[in-house]
């Protein structure tokens, strides 16, 4: 496909007529009931595994700053290089799994790689080899995370990619929920001192985590289905339009020869023209050429404004440092992951009532505004209610983005254009991390904090002018 300026969700949903959702259609809760089986295997097995790594994540930080003696500018390193990494692995997993038609593969290995790698935290005596695990770690999630996006806009029909994505994103969010959770309890029955947790106690911690990154694997493993419809139906609609083209080419041919007969009528007769071959379909390319301009437009927006999302691990470590104990930072996460859980829930349906496009300009400014509340944060009680309020930014990105960005590209380009979309991410995580690390160290946090919002507010308002969302289909629309 050549490239152009053409947004395809304007003429993709063209016959689609805008409005909100009518009396016929089916309650929030009932209409998440009534989600594709594979939706809700892969937001069982997203569950699972997210309640695995979240018993972790928020210990992480006090673990290196505390137990290993990291500084702001190594955990800067660590986790942004870490989600760099498996961000930019996503591009080539998704490109992958549209060349050879198999989603579920790289879906599994990547869970298992994970859940292989996370009792192995514990015994980390360096900073170094910290990083390295959590490189490995972070490597399964780049394997997995661009095909099974594309599993979830295959099994789902376009007016309700929203609400799918949101469940996905929701369940995750509750796995989030009962990790932190499960680490508080694990905490406080092995820790003797909740403030100044051992490195043998992290350890006991952290193999007990990979209890339910295992069941996860399992469920991926014998209840995923792979996925082929909608992609097949997307090469059929590139041959037939091949098919056209080339008769038209053929017809155009057949033209110009009954010209020349008549302007020359001793010319003996032209043979009939051949049927035109059978266009076979062209495998996916590694490449940017084919898809939409404002495709291209929102991934370098997407790339500005990761560049104000540094690692959460900073969050923690500025909740700790305004008097948030390290014993009850897992229940913080929690809370803040409860946030998520609700917020996702609505955001997924709100992204197809209002659009994908305004939730993302919303929760872009949200964040900021956030950001600039933990510039100024002083006390505990503001940090608790910081992190609420961050969850609520969460629910109306994260779905929507996904969202929006099946509604851009054909279907048999999904896993591609999803690990384009994790790539613009790669390319500016880490250095977000790094600066964030390093702004902090130099200026203090208020200066690192701010800077972030900044970037987040300029980012917001690329999006708001320059991006064509195109209408999105109701939630009564048929699946096409």
């Amino acid at each position: 496909m050549a490239e152009t300026d053409t947004d395809p969700a304007d003429e993709f949903d063209a016959s689609i007529s805008p409005g909100a959702l009518d009396e016929r259609t089916p309650g929030l809760f009932r209409r998440y009931g009534l989600l594709p089986r594979n939706v809700l295997v892969i937001s069982l097995v997203s569950f699972l595994n997210d309640a695995s790594s979240e018993i972790i994540y928020p210990l992480l930080p006090a673990f290196l700053a505390g137990a290993l003696g990291a500084s702001y500018v190594v955990i800067g390193l660590i986790e942004g290089g870490a989600e760099s990494v498996s961000s930019f692995l996503k591009l080539f997993a998704g490109y992958f799994s549209d060349r050879s038609g198999r989603r579920k593969a790289p879906v599994v290995f990547g869970y298992a790689l994970a859940s292989i790698v996370r009792p192995i935290l514990g015994f980390a005596t360096s900073w170094p080899q910290v990083f390295a695990l959590r490189f490995a770690d972070r490597v399964g999630k780049g394997i997995r995370s661009a095909p099974r996006d594309a599993m979830i806009a295959d099994s789902a029909a376009p007016h309700e990619r929203g609400l799918a994505f949101g469940f996905h994103r929701a369940m995750d969010h509750f796995g989030a929920v009962v990790g932190p959770l499960l680490a508080y309890l694990l905490v406080a029955f092995i820790a003797s001192d909740g403030d100044a947790i051992s490195l043998g106690e992290y350890r006991l911690i952290f193999f007990a985590a990979s209890v339910p990154a295992l069941a996860a694997v399992l469920v991926a493993a014998f209840a995923i289905r792979e996925t082929r419809k909608d992609r097949e139906d997307g090469l059929e609609s590139r041959r037939a339009e091949g098919e056209r083209a080339d008769a038209l080419r053929a017809k155009r041919g057949d033209a110009a020869r009954g010209v020349a007969v008549t302007t020359d009528a001793s010319a003996p007769a032209a043979p009939p023209a051949a049927a035109p071959p059978a266009v076979a379909p062209k495998p996916p390319r590694f490449s940017l050429r084919g898809f939409d301009g404002n495709f291209k437009r929102f991934l370098l927006i997407l790339a500005l404004f990761t560049l104000s999302n540094s690692s959460d691990a900073f969050l923690l470590l500025r909740a700790r440092e305004v008097g948030i104990s390290a014993s009850n930072l897992p229940l913080l996460w929690a809370a803040l992951h409860g946030i998520k859980v609700l917020s996702s829930l609505v955001g997924g349906d709100l992204s197809d009532r209002l659009g994908r496009k305004t939730l993302i300009v919303s929760g872009w400014l949200f964040y900021a505004a956030v950001y600039l509340g933990f510039a100024f944060v002083s006390t505990a009680g503001g940090a608790w209610a910081l992190f609420l309020i961050y969850g609520i930014y969460f629910g109306l990105v994260e779905g929507a983005e996904k969202a929006l960005v099946a509604d851009l590209v054909p279907a048999d380009k999904r896993g591609t254009a999803y690990g384009l979309y994790n790539l613009a991410f790669s390319i500016t995580v880490w250095p977000a991390s790094l600066l964030m690390g390093a702004l902090w160290s130099w200026r203090g946090a208020s200066v690192a904090f701010m800077a972030s919002a900044c970037v987040g507010v300029l980012a917001a308002l690329a999006l708001a002018t320059t991006i064509r969302p195109g209408v999105q289909p109701t939630a009564n629309s048929p699946a096409r």
